[in-house]
């Protein structure tokens, strides 16, 4: 039986904090308020970027709840595991410094696929871009020449959720208990879990590559947040003498 009063303190809470944005965000958009707008990340030459967005938007998702579900699902599956073993104050110190990674690492990668877009742009489209191309996305629509509207798309999304975050969860947790069997469910059939990460990580670094256009999903995101959580275990590892 789920017993809500067991969940340690961390993870409880990011439940709580996760599920009231979830909620404020649904309230407001009914009353014409974007909460997205203001607490997603967006790339910093965009209008819509300010630098709380890179802590704030790990507590935002999608309209989708599955988003929401399947994320704070992964963050009490392993994550009250990993709080056990490390102790609250280690947990929320590495589950933000992976979500700030991994919004780092997007950016970053929005920025690198920028670059070659400027050229293919006159400056007259450039400067019409940025100047209502922030709008005009927000608004729903955006231009119909392909390479101004992906620039447009790059320069003016919008990233939410805390995948990054729990990605650096499930790297932790393959990299501390790496023969622990976790049981899939499609295909339903168990599998160890630093497999599992490796399978996943490996996934996740093909489909960034393919970088498909309807692809929303911000898979280097996801990797930022495991690159900066493996980075984070070695630190402990190699200046702890109680480190698991």
């Amino acid at each position: 039986m789920f017993d809500f009063k067991s969940i340690p303190p961390v993870v409880k809470n990011l439940l709580i904090i996760n599920g009231l944005m979830y909620v404020a965000m649904i309230a407001l958009s009914g009353q014409g308020f974007d909460l997205s707008a203001f607490f997603g990340l967006h790339y910093w030459g965009s209008e819509g970027f300010y630098p709380h967005q890179l802590v704030t938007y790990m507590f935002m998702h999608s309209f989708q709840f599955t988003h929401l579900l399947f994320n704070m699902f992964a963050v009490w599956m392993f994550g009250r595991v990993l709080e056990g073993v490390w102790g609250s104050k280690r947990f929320l110190i590495y589950y933000m410094i992976t979500g700030v990674g991994a919004g780092l690492i997007q950016l970053l990668v929005i920025h690198l696929r920028l670059m070659p877009l400027y050229d293919a742009l006159s400056p007259e489209d450039l400067s019409f871009i940025m100047d209502k191309g922030y709008d005009i996305l927000q608004s729903g629509q955006n231009f119909t020449d392909p390479i101004a509207g992906k620039f447009n798309a790059l320069m003016n999304v919008t990233t939410v959720g805390a995948s990054g975050s729990v990605f650096g969860i499930l790297l932790a947790f393959g990299m501390l208990f790496p023969n622990t069997e976790l049981m899939l469910l499609f295909p339903p059939i168990p599998i160890k879990a630093k497999w599992f990460v490796i399978i996943y990580g490996a996934i996740e670094l093909y489909s960034g590559m393919a970088n498909n256009a309807g692809d929303n999903v911000a898979h280097f995101a996801h990797l930022g947040g495991m690159l900066f959580g493996f980075v984070l275990i070695k630190y402990w590892q190699k200046n702890s003498n109680h480190f698991y």
